[in-house]
């Protein structure tokens, strides 16, 4: 544990020097601005949609991110040995290879104190089959996982939206395979294999800033949709058809395997370990459907107001799921007719700096609802604040401040009355959780970041009994200072 708050600190210290503007930055503010392509209105926003957010970050763990930056022309010759990489992509094939590294530590509350460390390794792979073999308006892709370490939020906290989008268990896992084709003039992409939801759905550009998972796939769609839905760390077969009339505007719609980690998930097995390295591809489950309508507005230079983007969406979950609390007369488990949800975000640019219109200030705000008889959170909604460029000579920080809110339903309530009630040792009766995050983006070179984080949950799990004590009291509040590492080749 000491060891663990010693790496912390002398992080912490780095990142401090860091934040000094470099001498390489001697060229002018106006020469560097002028270098720099205009970011909004680009095909670089996050889940595949035009930039509307001035503060989408350069680096993220979330997959929804579009990370191109890399530290391979800092290498010279020695960045692409032998010209491999060059070579592959002459014949229309990409790579980048991500790591992530980060340390954690609880410093009160939760279930208890203690450090852990998580490691991502993410491997991404394109290819252009029209480069490649001469079919025209294909591409083929895949990602790969290799996960190591423990979870705070498992371990350390018990709460519900996790403190890491990249807790998982640790495994080597194919997440994403598929193939994509585009016809119309490429306004309609068909794509088939095995995808995860979370790159392309409930997307804010904004939002993917920060470490907390519930910012990438919202904590109601991982309680209530079954083993979490298809999203990091798993994935599941899908097919998805994405309609882009105009730049600004989009429909996408899949049809997705319902249960991603395969086998029965009423056994009480974990997902992930039904599913332990991605390679299961279940498809003969109740399938899942997911529809978004997406508009971008002001993307144009000159337009009149700030850039922004409206979402509107929804899902449903086809054949019987368990209902919450049992049958009234007979006391049994009883099955329902499917489940579904549906949500909505604004991501907005509300300022950006008049001598760097990269630079400035974004807000978002996401909501969604599910039927409270049948899943464990029926209300949700975060919201949260950015500034990429806050301070000179940093143009590529972001720091932002968020807030999420997960609320129990009135059935899950209610079972916790009945449980109450009816056993030896009291019991609490859950509410809702609320988790407030700072954090602190810096980049340190291109392909290099280092980001601090602070997460304080409020009722973690929604309020539920510390195992352990004794007598049954409420997990306490939890204050959680995180540091991350993340380098692109």
């Amino acid at each position: 544990m000491r060891s663990a708050c010693r790496t912390i600190l002398c992080s912490l210290a780095a990142f401090g020097i860091w934040l000094q503007p470099s001498l390489a930055g001697a060229q002018s503010e106006a020469e560097r601005v002028a270098a720099e392509a205009i970011a909004i209105g680009s095909r670089g926003g996050a889940g595949g949609d035009p930039q509307t957010s001035v503060a989408q970050p350069v680096f993220s763990a979330g997959r929804a991110a579009e990370v191109t930056t890399s530290f391979q022309p800092l290498l010279g010759p020695a960045g692409d040995p032998g010209g491999y990489r060059a070579f592959l992509e002459r014949h229309g094939i990409t790579f980048g290879l991500i790591s992530v590294a980060e340390t954690y530590r609880n410093l009160r509350g939760g279930l208890r104190r203690g450090s852990t460390g998580l490691t991502l390794l993410d491997l991404d792979v394109d290819v252009d089959l029209d480069t490649f073999i001469g079919w025209k308006g294909a591409t083929a892709h895949a990602t790969v996982y290799q996960i190591q370490g423990s979870g705070t939020s498992r371990s350390r906290v018990g709460n519900l939206m996790t403190i890491s989008e990249i807790e998982a268990l640790p495994a080597s896992r194919l997440s994403e395979l598929w193939l994509e084709q585009s016809l119309f003039d490429d306004r309609l992409f068909l794509r088939v294999g095995q995808l995860s939801a979370d790159t392309e759905y409930m997307v804010s550009q904004t939002s993917i800033l920060f470490a907390n998972g519930t910012f990438g796939w919202p904590e109601i769609f991982a309680a209530n949709m079954v083993d979490g839905g298809p999203a990091y760390p798993l994935s599941a077969p899908t097919v998805r058809l994405k309609y882009v009339p105009v730049p600004e505007l989009s429909f996408q719609a899949s049809l997705i395997d319902g249960t991603p980690g395969g086998g029965d998930p009423r056994s009480g097995i974990d997902p992930q370990r039904r599913n332990p390295n991605g390679i299961r591809f279940p498809v003969s489950d109740p399938p899942l459907f997911i529809g978004e309508v997406s508009y971008a507005y002001n993307t144009h230079p000159g337009a009149e107001g700030r850039p922004g983007t409206v979402t509107l969406g929804g899902w449903h979950r086809f054949g019987r799921v368990d209902a919450i609390t049992p049958d009234p007369v007979s006391g049994l488990a009883r099955r329902v007719s499917g489940d579904s949800g549906i949500y909505g975000l604004i991501d907005q640019t509300i300022y950006q700096e008049p001598d760097d219109p990269n630079d400035g200030a974004s807000v978002f705000l996401r909501a969604s609802a599910s039927p409270g008889d049948r899943n464990l959170v029926d209300v949700y909604f975060d919201t949260g604040i950015a500034y990429r460029g806050l301070f000179p000579g940093r143009s590529d920080d972001t720091l932002g401040l968020a807030l999420g809110f997960t609320h129990i339903s009135r059935a899950a309530r209610r079972l916790d009355t009945i449980a109450a009630v009816q056993g030896d040792t009291p019991t609490p009766r859950r509410s809702a959780e609320t988790l407030v995050e700072a954090t602190y983006q810096a980049v340190l070179a291109p392909g290099i970041a280092l980001q601090p984080t602070l997460q304080y949950v409020v009722h973690p799990g929604g309020g539920i009994a510390n195992p352990r004590d004794p007598d049954g009291k409420r997990v306490r509040n939890s204050t959680v200072l995180g540091l991350r590492f993340i380098t692109r080749y």
